[in-house]
């Protein structure tokens, strides 16, 4: 499975979807720093949410194939701007977390997801398992290179 860094606000299931990924009892638990697991790095929420703090994850981008934005089915708002995945020399992915919850909106999420770039959009419950098996197939595959980095 290639690494995936997993970026998103406070409280979107970043944790929580590392967990189910790993096969591990959920648990809710506040993610204090970059947790580096062997595939997967969590990153706390604060870093996407603060100027300062993003400079973390930048860095941190190195140390994955994969970035993953997450972005909960629950947001009134995209955390993300427009064409954001043109400033990262990384694969750059979309993840819809929570979408089990009464309160989703998954096809927004998703169309927020696609304006950042994110040609691949995933949409997972970590409390169900759906669509887990998708993007866990979809790690597990070969390594492409992005059509924005390929110029």
């Amino acid at each position: 499975m290639r690494k995936i860094m997993f970026v998103g606000r406070v409280g979107c299931g970043k944790t929580t979807l590392t967990q189910a990924m790993q096969g591990t009892q959920l648990r809710y638990h506040k993610t204090q720093y970059i947790n580096h697991h062997a595939k997967i790095i969590d990153t706390p929420g604060e870093y996407a949410q603060t100027k300062t703090l993003a400079r973390g994850l930048a860095l941190y981008s190195y140390e994955a194939d994969v970035v993953g934005l997450l972005l909960s089915a629950t947001e009134t708002q995209s955390l993300y701007p427009p064409n954001l995945i043109g400033a990262v020399n990384r694969e750059v992915i979309g993840v819809v977390t929570q979408i089990d919850r009464p309160d989703a909106d998954t096809e927004q999420a998703v169309a927020w997801l696609r304006l950042t770039g994110c040609e691949h959009v995933f949409s997972v419950s970590a409390v169900t398992g759906a669509g887990l098996p998708e993007l866990l197939d979809y790690l597990d595959g070969p390594g492409q290179v992005p059509d924005h980095l390929l110029t």
